[in-house]
């Protein structure tokens, strides 16, 4: 039964289940040291050089798993002992080089960077390279190859760099905490802190009345399991009720239609990394961010202002809502965010086989709001927004950003003056939330999955849906 997309996230699942065990039972204080033995013993190496290291590294990831470096106010963290020293060279010409008479790679490099030796063979000049990868584009051969880390290859906003000991090094200053970086560096040696330790203290007080505010991209995991299943595992770990960001969303779709049309241009709000990213890159255009907070911030304000006592913990595939929890303006409202991984590893702390469970089911929200959790699914929500509401004097032009990348083009477009749209819809990871570094499975199928979830809605208007807020208790 094949939980997780790789290794590294099984093995920082196994990090969290036992820090959550020991957790549960009250004795992670005098274990915590052991835990490292407990996931890797004998004196068999299985990942590293030796079990020294292996231990020593998952030392750090326990330290991850408490909550990390409290002097450090990003949730994404280098594990400084477990990066590999990863290739930085940028573009290099391998042996694949045949030295061939067309010297293409020599006529398209408008640096003049391309140098060929006695044998014919291409080089690069470091000096004079700015890394356009033309050349690598018209190789007949492949023979131009890009060594760039994982880690800086995925970071789209370039807020990785090298330290002087060749560890990755993020720039808290230009990271917009995605998280891209956290799922695509092979070792795992870049990580986002867990605020696991915070869920469990919540759940374990019985004086606590704890709701859990699931994403909708939850439909598109737990894949070995029935999504029934996964609620009424999710109250089996002590959560008073669960209720879906989803309605959040349709209450966000609702106002930013009425926004929207009032203003005639908007940026979403939705995803905490892109309202990050326009903030600190395009700020000329922070105040065309929409004013609504995020379905799940909405969602639980919902929550806290009619259950004033109530402790909410959102759970869903994103490490920028880990940050956007601790905002001023969020805090009041979220008590604690967790991932899906975290989900799977409070779920095997406490021996929970949720596949044995009877089904559940979520509050009813609406188609659109539940297709918010992946690209597209927004702007057709504030499409449905404006129809509901009988806007039918204002012409809605969207444009759906699907990565940060496309939300640097449309930003920038926006700024310039060239981009004809009044509605950017930006999301940070690639797919929308269901490409979540968060996740435990990353794929296409998830969009799917996602669509076929919003279809189930009871609900099929977002006003229907809002009606159904009154049911939640």
């Amino acid at each position: 039964m094949r939980k997780f997309d790789t290794k590294v996230q099984h093995l920082k699942y196994k990090v969290l289940r036992e820090v959550a065990r020991e957790a549960w039972n009250g004795t992670l204080t005098e274990h915590v040291l052991d835990i490292p033995k407990t996931i890797v013993p004998g004196n068999v190496p299985t990942m590293r050089c030796c079990v020294y290291k292996e231990r020593a590294i998952l030392s750090e990831r326990v330290k991850i798993a408490m909550g990390g470096d409290k002097s450090n106010p990003n949730v994404i963290e280098v594990i400084e002992i477990a990066c590999d020293e990863c290739p930085m060279g940028g573009y290099e010409v391998t042996e694949a080089c045949r030295g061939c008479l067309a010297h293409r790679c020599e006529d398209v490099c408008r640096r003049g960077a391309i140098t060929f030796d006695s044998h014919q063979k291409a080089h690069i000049d470091k000096s004079k390279c700015v890394e356009c990868g033309q050349c690598a584009k018209v190789c007949p051969y492949s023979a131009i190859m890009n060594f760039k880390r994982p880690c800086v290859s995925s970071c789209k906003v370039k807020a990785i760099s090298m330290t002087e000991t060749k560890a990755a090094c993020i720039d808290n200053e230009k990271c917009i905490s995605c998280g891209a970086c956290v799922y695509q560096c092979p070792f795992g040696a870049i990580t986002d802190k867990s605020f696991i330790l915070d869920a469990i203290e919540l759940l374990k007080n019985r004086d606590n009345k704890v709701f859990a505010v699931v994403a909708p991209s939850i439909s598109s995991q737990f894949t070995y399991a029935k999504l029934g299943q996964v609620i009424s595992g999710i109250k089996a770990l002590g959560f008073h009720t669960v209720v879906e960001a989803a309605l959040g969303a349709d209450m966000v779709a609702y106002a930013e239609s009425g926004e929207l049309a009032e203003k005639g241009f908007l940026t979403s709000s939705c995803c905490p990394a892109f309202v990050s990213y326009v903030k600190s890159y395009f700020p000329e255009l922070a105040d065309n961010v929409s004013q609504n907070l995020s379905p799940a911030a909405t969602i639980s304000k919902y929550i806290k202002e009619h259950e004033p006592e109530a402790k909410v913990i959102f759970i869903g595939p994103c490490t920028a809502k880990k940050m956007e929890f601790q905002k001023e303006e969020v805090r009041p409202y979220i008590d604690c965010v967790i991932t899906f991984e975290e989900l799977q590893a409070l779920f095997d702390s406490r021996d929970l086989e949720i596949t044995d469970m009877g089904e559940d089911v979520l509050d009813n929200a609406s188609y659109f709001g539940r297709i918010f959790a992946r690209c597209g699914g927004l702007s057709d929500a504030v499409a449905e927004g404006l129809k509901e509401r009988g806007i039918t004097d204002f012409e809605l032009k969207p444009c759906s950003c699907d990565g940060i990348e496309e939300c640097r083009i449309a930003l920038l477009k926006k700024s310039k003056g060239v981009l004809d749209a009044n509605f950017i819809e930006g999301m940070a990871c690639v797919g929308g939330c269901i490409g979540g570094a968060g996740c435990l499975t990353h794929g296409e199928k998830n969009k799917a999955e996602v669509d076929k979830y919003g279809k189930e809605a009871y609900e099929k208007t977002i006003t229907d849906a809002i009606k159904q807020l009154g049911k939640i208790k």
